[in-house]
């Protein structure tokens, strides 16, 4: 069985989806015959709607590259505000093994803040996250095209911004509801180190350039842990009815997520926005 997807992941977070998308009363689809036989490749664009910054109650849109594949043997896997290369193909048949390495762009407070009061804390450097990704699938769960995938990023910041580690586990299930429409529901969180959450979540009054004293209270993170958890459902949708042949397709990526520990306790999160954060998004592409 050969991985492809039908996904727009890189809009805000979703994951490349291992399975034959037909009828489940259908006869068997030999992948041979389909554009995911061999070398591929999905671009496209996104719009997504999404918290100003983490914990914040303000949206702002963005416009997001879409793209993703597999050339020569490597897998190319889309991931909020990155990419992920996977270096082992999974087998014909059975569990298969996912190793490779996974980056994104972190902007979180770099640009867009919508809060005013927030906006007077400063923008912070933009984050480049590079590190391992790891993860099993396992095939055929509820019936004979579905998967689920069990995985984790572990990424260090080599631009000097936080200069921390994150690691995002991930938990997803992907099937097929016909053969022109695929679904992945995707459930995950996020761990992150001492120097990740100072840089983030720390309220420092120095920094407040406003008039008057800083209007939000001292705030010191008590070190690494939990920073969110959530879940995010992925629809893709064959606009000629066959996810088998490539062409053009449609995304729709809907999400909540609740961001934990200090987080939600810093004044940026407690009094200025909230712990509950959304997601949406919608996306074209093209495969061939």
């Amino acid at each position: 069985m050969r991985r492809f997807s039908l996904s727009a992941a890189g809009l805000a977070l979703a994951t490349a989806a291992p399975a034959m998308a037909q009828e489940a009363e259908g006869p068997p689809v030999d992948m041979g015959d389909t554009v995911f036989a061999g070398d591929y490749l999905s671009i496209g664009v996104g719009v997504a709607i999404n918290p100003s910054y983490t914990g914040s109650d303000d949206y702002v849109f963005n416009v997001l590259p879409i793209v993703q594949g597999s050339l020569l043997g490597v897998e190319i896997s889309p991931r909020a505000a990155g990419i992920t290369l996977d270096f082992v193909q999974d087998p014909d048949e059975g569990v298969g093994l996912d190793l490779g390495i996974s980056g994104r762009l972190r902007a979180n407070r770099a640009t867009q803040i919508e809060d005013e009061v927030v906006e007077l804390y400063g923008e912070l450097d933009r984050a480049i996250e590079v590190g391992p990704h790891v993860g099993v699938r396992v095939p055929q769960v509820l019936n004979p095209f579905d998967s689920l995938t069990i995985g984790a990023d572990v990424m260090w910041d080599i631009n000097g911004a936080h200069e921390g580690m994150v690691v995002n586990p991930s938990v997803t299930y992907f099937t097929p509801l016909s053969q022109s429409v695929v679904a992945s529901l995707t459930f995950s969180t996020e761990w992150a180190d001492e120097d990740f959450q100072d840089y983030y979540y720390r309220v420092d009054p120095l920094a407040y350039t406003g008039p008057g004293a800083s209007p939000l209270a001292v705030y010191d993170p008590d070190g690494g842990g939990f920073t969110s958890a959530g879940v995010n459902l992925l629809m893709g949708i064959d606009l000629d009815g066959d996810v088998t042949n490539g062409g053009l397709g449609l995304v729709v990526i809907g999400g909540y997520s609740r961001v934990l520990g200090d987080a939600a306790d810093t004044p940026f999160t407690a009094v200025r926005g909230t712990r509950n954060q959304f997601l949406g998004a919608v996306g074209v592409g093209y495969t061939f």
